[in-house]
């Protein structure tokens, strides 16, 4: 394999000239520069990143941690922030976090070894010094971890309302929300709190006070998490509408619907949240809010390559959301 000694030899030039020319650092003249491009062609050299980003004190590498990469809309997000840090010139390191304090604390620790340029946060169960002491730009995903941070978020609140609305129109006089639990000490720093929020502020003002029910975060089986719905189901018969806190949890509830023949939209109308491809996929479509994902992801990369290039960023970055009707609210 050939060293950047051997580009300079073959080129005619110091070693020192070489990196110039590698890292576009200082003044070269084109002469120069073209025959050292010509012996890095002829002699297939691959530089070495890590040094590069040594020399330059840039890595080009995005820190993403979030609690968990199978759910569908952490997945979609993933996918949308990588199309759009590497159309800035930049990679992500992806942690998945489980919302597990030590292996977040981990994560951190492997991301200021490998001298990310940045971090993304759509997971944050360590206490927030451990992200200020980082001195890096960071971005939030939809949760509040220090005043001085960039939040990127959807209309929670809104979409709560939304969703309180076409249950409203559709008749429902039983409605409740249910959304999965969420571990770790910083869990009420969640904008999507805001959902149920506006959800309920509807339904109130409407004179009814919907159910609001918080399912266990920790069931590792998807099928005891359905088991846990169908209690919840068997437990309040009377419920007619229902507002899940994602797309993921509104499928579950779907699911257990089904296992206890409650025909959907005719007794029991559910509505999710994100409009990610599950919601289109089941059987019946769910309605749902959308929320922008990839609009968010664009505006996330963008602030965070802002912040790099030493420029100010407006702190909170919130997007509307829209009403998305299917067939889990469509009544024959």
């Amino acid at each position: 394999m050939p060293k950047i000694e051997d580009v300079a030899k073959k080129a005619g030039v110091s070693v020192t000239t070489v990196s110039r020319v590698l890292n576009n650092r200082g003044y070269i003249s084109q002469k120069t520069r073209d025959k050292v491009n010509q012996a890095i062609k002829e002699l297939n050299y691959q530089p070495n990143e890590m040094a590069r980003a040594l020399f330059r004190r840039k890595s080009n590498m995005i820190g993403l941690i979030i609690p968990d990469v199978s759910h569908p809309f952490f997945s979609e997000l993933t996918y949308h922030l990588e199309y759009y840090a590497d159309q800035q010139g930049y990679k992500l390191l992806l942690c998945n976090s489980n919302r597990n304090v030590a292996k977040e604390r981990q994560y951190i620790d492997m991301l200021k070894k490998n001298q990310v340029d940045a971090i993304i946060m759509g997971s944050a169960v360590l206490d927030v010094q451990h992200y200020l002491n980082l001195n890096l730009p960071i971005i939030s995903f939809d949760r509040t971890i220090a005043d001085d941070i960039p939040i990127v978020t959807s209309d929670n609140f809104m979409g709560g309302k939304l969703a309180a609305r076409l249950l409203l129109g559709n008749g429902c006089q039983n409605p409740a929300y249910l959304c999965r639990g969420i571990d770790g000490p910083h869990h009420q720093a969640l904008l999507a709190s805001a959902r149920a929020k506006g959800f309920e502020e509807e339904f109130l003002m409407a004179g009814t006070k919907p159910i609001l029910f918080q399912l266990e975060a920790n069931g590792e089986e998807d099928s005891e998490h359905e088991n846990e719905i169908v209690r919840f189901l068997q437990q309040y018969p009377e419920v007619d509408g229902i507002f899940a806190s994602s797309d993921f949890v509104a499928a579950e509830v779907l699911q257990a619907c089904h296992r206890l023949k409650r025909s959907v939209p005719d007794e029991i109308k559910i509505i999710g949240y994100d409009d990610v491809k599950v919601a289109s996929l089941v059987s019946p479509r769910l309605s749902t809010i959308r929320q922008p994902i990839r609009e968010m992801s664009e505006c996330s990369i963008d602030l965070i390559v802002k912040q790099i290039n030493g420029e100010v960023v407006p702190q909170m970055n919130k997007f509307p959301v829209s009403l998305i009707e299917r067939e889990t609210t469509l009544s024959n």
